[in-house]
């Protein structure tokens, strides 16, 4: 894959992973300004519930935004594309599938 490209596919799925890591800190700050309002006695633990599962998406979120920015290192070192385990060729399917790829669809597997 030419680096313009993957670039391209890396730029769009980090602007993705942002929007939607925006998203879930604005739903988890709703959630807990909220969780102080006087309300039903059962509601506390459904907005905990809340918060926790807005947490635990923003930090799935994370660790992929990571994982780009990982990719865009090796983007810019010249070793995209390649397998940080084994040193094989990672296809451009895959990498047009998931532009953070970091192995081989076998190895990913194991």
């Amino acid at each position: 894959m030419d680096n313009e490209k993957a670039r391209a596919l890396i730029d769009a799925e980090k602007a993705r992973v942002q929007q939607l890591l925006g998203g879930v800190e604005d739903a988890g700050e709703s959630d807990r300004e909220t969780a102080n309002e006087a309300g039903p006695y059962d509601e506390p633990a459904e907005r905990l519930t809340a918060e926790q599962g807005d947490d635990a998406v923003a930090e799935g979120l994370g660790e992929r935004l990571a994982a780009l920015e990982r990719a865009e290192q090796r983007l810019k070192a010249g070793t995209y594309g390649i397998s940080v385990r084994s040193g094989k060729k990672i296809p451009d399917e895959r990498l047009e599938a998931d532009p953070a790829a970091e192995l081989t669809t076998e190895e990913a597997e194991q």
